[in-house]
């Protein structure tokens, strides 16, 4: 049996996660959005889960796997700024929670 998840079903305390989670994949410096540890940061719905990112009361969570050579501070606002008009009012936390391998020696590395 398949199931078609319909956008209504991504809609969470106003906020649509499955926007927020292409809006914060589309930044350049974020390799892909991610759980975590087990019991990390989700968005359960009906039939399947959105790793990365969690609505709360007053902040939308979105935690990311990075590139290699950026820095946290440059990599939170630039995913705060595609999706702040996403969540709501919502204050926007960023945790980075893996970073991806660095380059192998002597190759050039995008830095802030």
């Amino acid at each position: 049996m398949t199931t078609i998840v319909g956008q209504r079903d991504a809609v969470v305390d106003g906020v649509d996660v499955d926007a927020v989670a292409a809006a914060a994949r589309a930044c350049p410096d974020v390799v892909d959005l991610t759980a975590g540890w087990t019991g990390g940061r989700a968005t359960y719905l009906p039939g399947r889960r959105v790793e990365g990112v969690a609505v709360d009361a007053d902040a939308v969570v979105i935690q990311v796997r990075a590139r290699w050579g950026m820095t946290a501070r440059a990599l939170a606002d630039e995913v705060r700024a595609v999706v702040a008009p996403l969540v709501a009012g919502r204050r926007v936390d960023v945790v980075i929670a893996d970073l991806e391998e660095p380059p192998p020696a002597g190759m050039a590395v995008r830095t802030a």
